[in-house]
């Protein structure tokens, strides 16, 4: 029986043997433009030959015995809260907190309450002074900048570790897709990871991604900024036998508990240092009144602070409520031609966009990198379109690595926005370090000619997320 059955999915290169998916051959160029998941052997493949490069800790996960009905927690806008309506889960049965391969990891790794399910480069170089460089998230196979780091002595590992401990990034591992209208003519690598014979990387290009939160999965069209993975349970799959090396795949039960822990929790701030509550006087913020929102698009994308808009008052509070019920009115007018799934904000038809953030500039333009962005210690590659001949270069192909098609370059997936006070710093490579960058970009790259005050109640509003 075939994982194609089992998923629905014409999965090549996969087949079930003894209860368990074992990868077997590369997808071929003929099957891959059917085949959504035609990279996942290959990827497989690669994080298990990258087994040979040793870590030099293997410390245990560090995981609550409960995920309750409600907790709260402090981030750097006030508090980040996590509601599960089907009640609390006992983490020693759900398989999202087991380590099910061979490197010390589980799901809960890269995917923890105090970061919105997400990560947050604070918390992880927090985890990195605390334990030395030994928590799980520190593995040398796709935590460190290439696998063949050396990570024995803690400098070793603060430099190996640096887009990690810095960004939250973590090295994805690809392959060239098969009959690509473009080709990788050059790569300034940093790392010389790409497409390295001489450390087992040969036709895999490294590129370096955050963790997309694992929370309010219920509102999510795509999966994976290049969405790649068509459904929760081919992500869990892929996430097991790739970012923990595990040599089977997850069970049917075990499959179960994790989309069944991902589809029942949800996260947004809770309170905001400024305008305390987010659902006093009738607004409807924090993760209680998410996960009562039907799943639907809107024209206004956010309705969570309008009662707040009419207020009157001079004390502070009040002020600061102000300001957010003008943020969401200027995101509404502004932003919600892309993010338009109602009080969530990702893109309710799976639309993939260029917003130049992995743009470095291309052959026939001498503009620089986008400006505000920090795209600094990350790979540029040279890419040529062999439909037009024009040539990119970019941090990142993003979802053309998936289709193989040139008007996919750099086209990168929308953003869920609930809970993105807890999770800096932003975009899918980490290039904006606060939400004051994010906003600073978009109002360079649209145009928007927002005045200091306009970009000062967006902001504000976006910390309430």
């Amino acid at each position: 029986m075939s994982v194609a059955k089992t998923l629905g999915l014409p999965l090549a290169g996969f087949a079930l043997v003894s209860s368990v998916w074992v990868p077997l051959q590369p997808a071929s160029a003929q099957s891959a433009p059917n085949d959504p998941l035609w990279w996942a052997p290959a990827a497989i493949a690669h994080a298990q030959k990258m087994r040979v490069f040793k870590d030099a800790d293997n410390a245990a996960q560090s995981t609550p015995s409960t995920i309750p009905v409600f907790e709260a927690g402090p981030d750097p806008s006030g508090m980040i809260a996590t509601y599960q309506p089907r009640g609390p889960t006992t983490t020693s049965s759900n398989a999202f907190f087991q380590n099910l391969g061979t490197n010390g990891r589980s799901c809960f790794t890269c995917h923890q309450p105090q970061t919105g399910w997400g990560v947050s480069a604070a918390d992880v170089q927090a985890r990195f002074t605390a334990t030395s460089g030994a928590d799980p998230i520190f593995r040398v196979f796709d935590g460190a900048t290439c696998p063949s780091d050396k990570v024995t002595t803690l400098a070793e590992k603060r430099v190996a570790y640096e887009l990690l401990t810095g960004r939250g990034l973590i090295r994805i591992g690809l392959p060239m897709p098969p009959n690509a209208q473009f080709e990788i003519t050059h790569v300034d690598d940093p790392y010389k990871c790409s497409n390295n014979r001489s450390i087992g990387t040969a036709g895999i290009y490294s590129f370096y991604r955050r963790p997309l939160p694992a929370s309010n999965a219920r509102f999510l069209t795509d999966l994976q900024w290049d969405g790649r993975q068509p459904n929760l349970k081919s992500q869990a799959i892929m996430a097991t036998l790739v970012h923990e090396q595990a040599t089977i795949a997850p069970t049917e039960t075990q499959l179960s508990q994790i989309i069944s822990f991902e589809s029942g929790i949800y996260t947004a701030q809770d309170f905001d240092a400024n305008a305390n509550s987010l659902y006093a006087l009738s607004a409807t913020g924090g993760p209680r009144a998410l996960s009562k929102q039907a799943f639907l698009e809107s024209s206004e994308t956010f309705d969570l602070y309008s009662p707040w808009a009419k207020l009157t008052g001079r004390d502070r509070v009040t002020q600061a409520r102000l300001s957010v019920a003008r943020g969401q009115q200027l995101f509404n007018a502004n932003c919600n031609s892309c993010h338009d799934v109602h009080n969530v904000g990702d893109n309710f038809y799976a639309a993939f966009f260029n917003t130049n953030v992995a743009y470095a500039g291309n052959a026939n333009s001498a503009t620089p990198a986008p400006p505000v962005l920090d795209i600094s210690g990350l790979p540029i590659f040279t890419v040529q379109c062999k439909l037009n001949g024009v040539t990119y270069f970019v941090t990142d192909l993003g979802r053309a690595m998936i289709t193989g098609q040139c008007e996919d370059i750099a086209n990168f997936k929308v953003h869920t926005l609930r809970g993105l006070a807890a999770r800096a710093p932003y975009f899918h490579n980490g290039s904006a370090a606060t939400l004051v960058d994010v906003v600073s970009f978009y109002n360079a790259f649209l145009a928007l000619h927002l005045t200091e005050q306009q970009k000062s109640d967006l902001i504000n509003f976006l910390k309430t997320l």
